[in-house]
């Protein structure tokens, strides 16, 4: 059985990137002032809020197609592919914080890395299925 020591690493790493933007969404609501649970008021406290939630949306997405193309292709490319995606969650964050029409680099490079990842497992699976019947 394969480890997949470099997919459980990207994993954690996504995680700890999803609990650096939540610290960001404290960090912007001491600086502005704002108490939860408000949720708008200041428009830098509502681009973090915004981007903690878009990735929170995403991970759902992101780690079963991390984890399945693991399974099925390999744990390396997986692996590699998930840290473009954690790559792309920065630069849409940092870029959506400092100006919303800055986000689209960002989000295009976690978006291309999930679908190969997605479409690259469900192809894997489907043709595991259809040669293999199992």
């Amino acid at each position: 059985m394969q480890p997949h020591s470099w997919v459980a690493i990207v994993t954690l790493v996504a995680l700890l990137v999803y609990v650096w933007m939540a610290l960001r969404v404290a960090g912007a609501r001491r600086k502005c002032g704002i108490d939860a649970p408000t949720m708008t008021g200041d428009p830098v406290l509502e681009r973090h809020i915004r981007v903690q939630a878009n990735t929170l949306e995403w991970l759902p997405l992101f780690l079963p197609s991390l984890w399945l193309f693991a399974i099925y292709w390999s744990d390396l490319v997986a692996a590699i592919l998930g840290v473009v995606w954690i790559l792309g969650r920065i630069v849409y964050a940092l870029g959506y914080v400092a100006d919303p029409g800055k986000r689209e680099a960002g989000f295009i490079i976690q978006a291309l890395a999930t679908a190969i990842l997605l479409f690259g497992a469900l192809g894997r699976v489907i043709w595991t299925l259809a040669i293999v019947g199992a």
